[in-house]
């Protein structure tokens, strides 16, 4: 096969999608990597159809390489993940407001041009968490603790283009990280970037039944192949505080190999089209949790 990656200068050393080119390389199959943040990109000869099998994203959230996704799906081309459900994710504002319309248990969130509009939130909904509605990896997110500091921190917010803010969820500050990679869910534990704690590193953990069956709707919910979901455990429960497409897969057993065995599958079956037009329903605890069987050495190629 014949893949298309687009990496984003941040990930020009990155461990993925590094590791997963050089597995898909080592079992025979061409990769071209295009680096759209570091490039001049003649858009109207970019994108060829029956060049690639596929083309597959991995760049910072607001970085270029969408665009040049999107202009590939456009000419009919599988793009893993797919580009519309991308698009659906890394506008927080949106994906709060299709999570919640699904029935994800996302926390209620307002969203605003400006930060000065956020003086509107009534007193009663303090601590709030504020973060770009493009953000990622944790950047600029703030717990604000009341309408006082938020006035304060306005000149910090400022350049931050769109914002959003929902309450605080009460918790033992870590988050849960679950990863979907080939129909497979696996959960790590980490420092929540709100309560930060340098010495504490990202680890696997079991995966409860409850916060399995809500990882593995947000992947149906947003249309994501490759996805990762941090839940907070919650005095109510757990609760989805944000969803990315192409995660680091950090501490999944067999990453790269994994996550190349699933862009080849999406490349042969032509992926997984965004969800069609959302019915409210609340998430239900499967009877039992679909596993992939792992595939064999040399099943890649």
């Amino acid at each position: 096969m014949r893949l298309c990656f687009l990496v984003e200068e941040h990930y020009r050393h990155d461990g993925m999608p590094n590791e997963v080119i050089r597995q898909l390389t080592a079992w025979g199959h061409q990769v071209d990597v295009v680096r759209p943040g570091g490039s001049l990109l003649r858009m109207t000869e970019a994108v060829h159809a029956g060049t690639h099998d596929a083309w597959v994203l991995k760049t910072v959230s607001g970085g270029p390489g969408l665009t040049l996704l999107e202009a590939a799906a456009a000419a009919g081309l599988t793009t893993v993940n797919d580009a519309r459900s991308i698009r659906g994710v890394r506008d927080k504002a949106l994906a709060a407001a299709i999570g919640r319309a699904r029935g994800l248990p996302l926390p209620p969130t307002y969203a605003a041009a400006c930060p000065e509009l956020l003086a509107e939130i009534p007193a009663a909904e303090y601590p709030l968490v504020v973060k770009p509605a493009d953000g990622s990896s944790g950047r600029a997110v703030h717990l604000v603790s009341s309408p006082e500091r938020l006035a304060a921190m306005l000149p910090e917010l400022a350049g931050e283009g769109m914002l959003i803010a929902q309450p605080y969820v009460p918790n033992s500050g870590t988050d849960i990280k679950v990863y979907g990679v080939g129909g497979e869910l696996f959960a790590t534990e980490r420092c929540s970037p709100l309560h930060p704690d340098p010495s504490m590193r990202e680890r696997r953990v079991p995966l409860t039944a409850e916060v399995a069956a809500i990882a593995a709707q947000v992947g149906a919910v947003y249309g994501l192949d490759l996805y990762g979901v941090d839940v907070l455990l919650g005095p109510d429960g757990p609760v989805v505080v944000d969803v990315n497409d192409f995660p680091s897969f950090r501490q999944v057993p067999d990453a790269a190999a994994r996550v190349a065995r699933a862009v080849l599958g999406l490349a042969r079956t032509g992926g997984s089209p965004p969800p069609s037009a959302p019915s409210p329903r609340p998430y239900t605890l499967p009877v039992s949790i679909p596993v992939q069987a792992s595939a064999r050495a040399g099943d890649g190629a």
